[in-house]
């Protein structure tokens, strides 16, 4: 299951809201991963997202395979969307 979004955040996707992505997906067993330009890091690791630098207008697919993988994705998109992060 995928999912893409855009980031509206004037900063991009800096330490804060890496951090409530990443929270927010710990829970889950899916493996759950973050594409931006070509390059990808598992959406469970702060450092690997943060490593991806998305500045503010980047587009980001998100990307869950596993049991509870619509679950994953839906929570991604909640804190996306209810954080301000993006839509």
């Amino acid at each position: 299951m995928e999912k893409t979004f855009t980031i509206t955040a004037a900063e991009g996707l800096h330490a804060r809201p890496c951090t409530l992505l990443v929270q927010g997906v710990s829970a889950f067993q899916s493996n759950v991963t973050i594409s931006y330009n070509g390059r990808e890091a598992n959406l469970k690791s702060i450092m690997g997202v943060m490593a991806l630098a998305i500045p503010s207008g980047g587009k980001i697919s998100v990307k869950a395979e596993g049991d509870d993988a619509a679950a994953a994705i839906a929570k991604v998109e909640d804190v996306i969307k209810s954080q301000g992060i993006g839509q």
